[in-house]
């Protein structure tokens, strides 16, 4: 059978000594996505967009600092803990999504102090911003040939030319086109629907569909940590279960609260 075979430079453009990477490349269109997504949600609830400036900062400090030390820390703890200042080394790539929600939810909590803005509702309109930015950032790991796929015969399989003439699952794709309808679907529920008054509901659908489209595609990545688990589920999956657990609990507690303001 033949399959699609894949073998992108990673570098997009170099001139005059300055290099560009599509890593680089779509990072900053990620960035730029979800701000664009942002300034709409805040025009349309009349929020002060002066204030998305400085969130952008708080955001972009929390993804790198938070997914750098996830990486770090979860999945080749022994390596870097004996070479810390390897830590610092983010161009030479290690990027954790788990870690990066964390530190998003951090940066948020110390910007909404210094702000006093809602700190659910701004993670409300945050999490429509957010899985767009997660389908740029896996279009890049496709480019890099990065977190690829086990083995497999079916008809879509990739043959990652850079890593090797094995056939395998597109797993980035599968993520990245995951993360976009995610998008689609809170987006559409924002715009459309009441769900926008139930503080902490959006959050609570972007943990369940996120984490749950995660665990599931883990299963058919090549394995990302260095080290061996006794138990039948990989490392992602076992950081994305608590993120689940805590969408499921935001929902509940957002639909059990907008109720009662209702009957009020």
């Amino acid at each position: 059978m033949e399959y699609f075979t894949w073998n992108a430079n990673p570098i997009l453009v170099s001139f005059a000594g300055l290099t560009i990477h599509w890593y680089g490349a779509l990072f900053a269109t990620a960035i730029l996505a979800g701000l664009q997504v942002m300034k709409g949600i805040f025009k349309r609830e009349k929020v002060n967009l002066e204030l998305l400036d400085s969130l952008l900062m708080y955001c972009v400090l929390g993804i790198i600092i938070g997914a750098r030390l996830a990486h770090c820390l979860f999945y080749d703890p022994e390596y870097y803990l004996s070479n810390p200042l390897k830590i610092l080394a983010v161009w030479e790539g290690g990027l954790a999504s788990h870690g990066g929600g964390l530190g998003v939810i951090i940066s948020v909590y110390l910007f909404q102090r210094k702000f006093k803005v809602g700190y659910i509702w701004l993670l409300d309109r945050l999490a429509i911003a957010t899985p767009l930015f997660g389908f740029f950032v896996r279009v890049a790991n496709f480019v890099n040939s990065e977190i690829i796929g086990h083995q497999t015969d079916v008809k879509w399989a990739v043959v990652f030319e850079r890593i090797d003439l094995v056939p395998r699952h597109p797993a980035q794709l599968y993520e990245a086109f995951s993360y976009l309808t995610i998008f689609a679907t809170l987006y559409c529920l924002h715009r459309f629907t009441k769900i926008k008054h139930y503080t902490g509901a959006l959050l609570g659908v972007f943990l369940c569909l996120v984490f749950t489209a995660r665990f599931f595609i883990e299963f058919v990545k090549v394995k990302q940590a260095a080290y061996n688990s006794d138990i039948w589920i990989n490392t992602g999956q076992a950081l994305s279960i608590p993120f689940f657990v805590c969408g499921v609990f935001l929902l509940i507690r957002a639909i059990k609260n907008g109720n009662q303001l209702i009957k009020k």
